[in-house]
């Protein structure tokens, strides 16, 4: 009977400290819902995102770290937004937002009818084509041309330039797929971009509205909080990632973001919970925080490395979350041919149990959160997974298509890395 108790006993201290999959479900569609706006400026979805994460923060009794003992860093940026309704159409069809089209992130105000004219490539190399086609008037037309001859319209005359890219409406058709990004300006005239499958039935005329709203100092917010460590020391370590993603695409369509980046803030939420657990006090401050801004230039990150709350030379080590929901193929860590002897932890904590079935490595990027503090000296990895699907950037990043194929896996692994980091 002893041993049977012992046991269950045993089991049950594992549960405890097992990862909460159901909570990791339950996050990853509430912060990609509708609701949410893509976690974006567009309607202000960055900021119903940071509240819904900053209760968790309160639910674990983290420490706030702000001046004014809130969880927000605030911080003010310029963004290019598409909250207001958009339409594109044809006389035969009415293209649908983020499976048609997407728009450049810099793309302006416009509407009404335009006749489509596809770009004479002979203008880049026979002087009387290039005279022909540019005494049409561009401002009733919407020019169509294909992204890989983009190199070739910037070597044109300025002047020339000019003509093409202030036409009445752009039309840029994409080589592969739709993949969508931000932009802290706003063009004179629309700018929309199309897969090659809108050539192949290319219409006459293309009626549009699309009426984008540039904000020139939105603000936004960092979500942070501490969890103290029993030595009473005021070293600490990091646990970052970014919560925005790219938000609306008119009223019907909007960016949600599963991958990037709902799973690695869920992934922060269920690193958080254990470090609160009875008996699972760290020796040192863990220091969690949610970024706003990353998609936007990396700006919640840097604003907060050049307003910092804590000596960032007191920072022991950051482990920085974006892109966890698959695995299929093992891990990749930025940053891991950098700082040696903490990749080789890893290799060895994956060694002995057998987690992930590769750790990759790989130099310096500036391609998330982590990259302003290795600017500044703090030792610091980026991990993202590998394999599985590829949505990214586009409509199709939602919860349904998310494998999590070794999310557990992933969990134990950082749970081991920072225990071990932290004797």
């Amino acid at each position: 009977m002893n041993k049977i108790f012992l046991l269950l006993l045993l089991i049950a201290l594992s549960n405890a400290n097992a990862q909460n999959m159901a909570r990791v479900y339950y996050n990853l569609d509430t912060l990609c819902a509708a609701g949410m706006h893509g976690r974006g400026a567009a309607n202000s979805g960055d900021k119903v995102a940071a509240e819904f994460i900053k209760k968790y923060f309160q639910k674990f009794e983290l420490k706030p770290m702000a001046e004014d003992s809130s969880y927000f860093q605030p911080f003010s940026y310029s963004i290019n937004t598409f909250e207001n309704a958009i339409t594109v159409k044809s006389k035969k069809k009415k293209y649908i937002a983020g499976v048609d089209y997407i728009l450049h992130p810099s793309c302006g105000k416009g509407s009404g009818e335009f006749k489509t004219i596809l770009l004479d490539t002979n203008i880049f190399s026979n002087a009387a084509a290039t005279t022909s086609f540019f005494k049409q008037n561009f401002t009733k037309k919407a020019l169509v041309f294909f992204a890989k001859d983009w190199p070739r319209i910037k070597k044109l005359p300025e002047a020339l330039q000019n003509i093409l890219t202030n036409a009445g409406c752009v039309i840029e058709v994409v080589d592969k797929k739709l993949t969508a990004s931000l932009a802290d300006e706003q063009f004179q005239n629309p700018w929309i971009q199309v897969l090659p499958s809108f050539i192949a039935a290319l219409p006459k005329k293309i009626a549009i509205e699309i009426n984008p709203i540039l904000k020139p100092n939105y603000v936004s917010q960092n979500v942070m909080g501490m969890i103290r460590g029993w030595s009473g020391s005021d070293s600490c370590f990091f646990v970052t990632a970014h919560y925005d993603h790219l938000g609306r695409l008119g009223k019907d369509a909007y960016f949600a973001g599963a991958n990037d980046n709902a799973s690695g803030v869920s992934m922060l939420i269920e690193l958080m919970s254990y470090f609160k657990r009875q008996g699972n006090q760290p020796k040192y401050n863990i220091v969690f925080i949610a970024f706003g801004a990353e998609e936007a230039g990396l700006i919640g990150s840097h604003y907060f490395v050049e307003h910092p709350l804590v000596d960032l030379q007191k920072i022991k080590f950051l482990i920085n979350l974006d892109l966890l929901g698959t695995g299929d193929d093992g891990l990749m860590v930025v940053n891991g041919a950098v700082h040696t002897s903490q990749f080789e932890l890893l290799q060895k904590i994956n060694t002995q149990h057998n987690y992930l079935p590769a750790i990759k490595k790989r130099g310096k990027a500036a391609n998330s959160d982590h990259y302003w503090f290795s600017e500044k000296g703090v030792p610091a990895f980026f991990f993202y997974t590998l394999g599985g699907v590829s949505h990214y950037h586009d409509v199709l990043d939602v919860p349904r298509t998310l494998p999590l194929t070794k999310y557990k896996q992933v969990y134990s692994l950082l749970v081991d890395f920072l225990e071990e980091q932290g004797r």
